[in-house]
């Protein structure tokens, strides 16, 4: 049962933006400065709004939050209210799917990093060095 009115808990969840969240975009800034990693560019229009792109290699990366799209090692739901969250990010999972999809089918590479996963970034590093140089080679 949710202690707050439809109508408040409707502006709370209005506040909430897409994009600037300090756990994940801007961590991520902050990883990408610190490791010198070149040629990104944020807020692209391109369908589901990736987080960050980089345009002439063809690869777009999504900072997704572990709660809003249900990080399976971390397991954050909501206990209020579950009849409502559980559905929803599932949703969002699926929304997801579609959009990796469609993406790869139009010619990008989608990497996907878990926010829980950006506290040690090394492993992402990894993968995206590893698909920034393959994707260079082949252009």
């Amino acid at each position: 049962m949710d202690t707050f009115s439809r109508e408040f808990r409707s502006a709370l969840m209005s506040r909430i933006k897409g994009h600037s969240n300090l756990s994940t975009e801007l961590r991520l800034i902050e990883i990408f400065r610190v490791a010198k990693v070149k040629g990104w560019r944020r807020r692209s229009n391109l369908l589901g709004r990736p987080d960050f792109i980089f345009p002439r290699e063809k690869i777009a990366i999504f900072a997704d939050g572990c709660f809003w799209h249900g990080c399976p090692s971390c397991q954050k739901f909501s206990k209020s209210n579950t009849d409502y969250w559980r559905p929803k990010i599932q949703r969002n999972q699926q929304r997801d799917r579609q959009v990796t999809r469609k993406l790869r089918h139009q010619g990008w590479s989608v990497l996907r990093v878990w926010e829980c996963q950006l506290k040690r970034p090394n492993k992402f590093l990894g993968r995206l060095r590893s698909k920034l140089l393959s994707r260079k080679m082949t252009l």
